[in-house]
Order: structure tokens, then sequence, then C-alpha cells
């Protein structure tokens, strides 16, 4: 069984994404990465060079017609996965502020395993963890998403979805997916308020085609807490090979969580949850099979 992992980025040091770590905690899975690196006005092509032998790049340049709604991520997505050779069976997909926890590897393993020839399966569904503003906080809103298809077969019919959160298959099929106990722990919004702000007019450029400079940026002194509306303390373990980033975290975050503002939607969602066990009116970008 042959697994290839795959990936996009673009300016990963300017704006801090873990990309490293992240390709770092598929790579114990995968037989070789391949990496989409978009032409970055920093070195981070360098630093994904330097990370293993087992990673290949893909140079590529990003189609400014496609900056809108965020369709340029996930051309960047199709570009890495339509570059996997036929010989794969799997493929691991992360992205740059993604990191894989490594409790989940032998749960992967069975499952890709399990499913490898089973032609009713297309992909694997793993859990999620958001993090924000330090690696202490998760957010608790309904808006997180708690899933995601992270491991696919190779099959060159599937395709990103939208602005690259999910895929989709042939005639915009959603794909048939098995659950795994895995988690992706995503680390998008763990960055110091300056480059949070940043973060957000980059996102303009990528969204709404507006381009904004990040330079000489003015950062509210509350900025972060006008982002969420409630946040829960994570009290479980990180990914190890985020363990260096963690340790020099440059800020400081602190939430009160008795401050907890949860919409009327949200508190329904949780005291329905609570009674029994599930989670209603989720949207899902995928079958379960």
């Amino acid at each position: 069984m042959k697994v290839t992992g795959f990936s996009f980025i673009k300016n990963a040091v300017t704006y801090q994404y873990p990309i490293a770590e992240a390709l770092r905690s598929i790579l114990p899975l995968c037989d070789e990465i391949i990496v989409a690196v978009g032409d970055s006005s920093d070195n981070t092509r360098d630093l994904v060079a330097s990370i293993d032998s087992r990673i290949k790049i893909l140079d590529t340049v990003w189609d400014e017609q496609l900056k809108r709604d965020g369709k340029v991520l996930a051309s960047e997505t199709d570009k890495a996965f339509q570059a996997i050779g036929t010989d794969s069976d799997w493929c691991i997909y992360i992205q740059g502020d993604e990191v894989l926890h490594e409790d989940g590897y032998d749960a992967i393993k069975t499952a890709m395993h399990n499913w490898k020839d089973d032609p009713s399966v297309d992909g694997l569904l793993l859990k999620y963890r958001h993090f924000f503003g330090s690696y202490d906080y998760v957010g608790a809103e309904g808006g997180w998403y708690r899933h995601e298809i992270r491991v696919l077969k190779n099959d060159k019919s599937i395709y990103s979805y939208k602005d690259a959160q999910g895929f989709r298959k042939g005639d915009n099929k959603k794909l048939h997916v098995k659950p795994v106990e895995a988690y992706i722990h995503h680390y998008g919004w763990v960055q110091d308020p300056k480059l949070m702000k940043a973060r957000f007019m980059v996102k303009d450029t990528i969204y709404n085609a507006q381009n904004m400079s990040t330079e000489n940026i003015v950062v509210p002194e509350d900025f972060a807490f006008t982002l969420v509306n409630a946040l829960n303390v994570y009290t479980g373990k990180h990914p190890a090979v985020m363990a260096d980033r963690i340790k020099n975290i440059t800020w400081t975050f602190k939430y009160d969580t008795s401050k907890n503002r949860f919409k009327f939607k949200d508190r329904f969602k949780n005291f329905i949850e609570k009674l029994t066990g599930k989670r209603i009116f989720t949207y899902k970008n995928y079958k379960l099979i």
C-alpha cells in the first residue's frame, strides 16, 4: 500500500503558518508528500525543501483571476492532488495551518488497510480541534466545523470543493467516507494580534479580490476578543511536532471563559447534544457509510 501526502502553501514564513509541523505530522504515514508551493515573497520554498527528502515541490503561480471566494485555494489543492502518481492507493491532505495528532496514526493506518479495496469508500473523515489566540483555548461556537475529509482514495475524479475545506467528485457528488478516531489540530488563528490582523487583510485579497497593504497595521487592543464569542480551555496534549513552536510563543492571550456568549442556536444545539449525544443541524460536506 502506497500513501502520498499533499498540500499547498504560500508565504508561510511571513504569516507564521506551521507548514513544517504540518508536513512532519503526516510524514510517518506517507511514502512521499507533494507540496504546491506558490510564488512566495519569502523563503517558504527553502523551508519546505529542507524538511525531508520525501517531500517533492511543485512550483506554482497563484491565478489572480481566481482570487474571489477562495477559489484559488481549491485550485492549488487540485494541482498538488493531480500531481500524485497512479501507483498511490491513498492520499493524505494537510493544509498549512493544520497538524495531525500522532494519537490517530494507528486508527488511520487500520482504516486505510480495511477500506483500501472497497470501492464504496472514497475517503476517511477526521475530527477537528480549532485553537484560537493561543495554544490554551479551542473554539466553542457552532461555526467551527468538527469533521472534515483529509484522507482520500487516489481517484482523479475527486476535486477540492469551493475554498478547499472539503472535496467532491464527478458531477458535484459528496464523497462516501468512514469516520476515524483521529484529530487534526487547526492552528490558523493562533497568532499575535498584528499577524492576525494581517491575515484578515490577506483573506480579503483571496476572497474578495481586494488588494490591501499589510504594512503599518494598527491593531486595536481588544482586536482578538472581537472575533470570538466563546472559547473553552484545552487541557489535552498537542502533537509532538508542535513542542518547539508552543514553547517559543512570543505573546500572551488570556480569555475569561465565564464570559462566553453563545448564540441561541448554539445553546439549543449544545442542549440537544448533551441530552442525546448527537449534534443536530450540522452542515456535512460528505456522506457517512
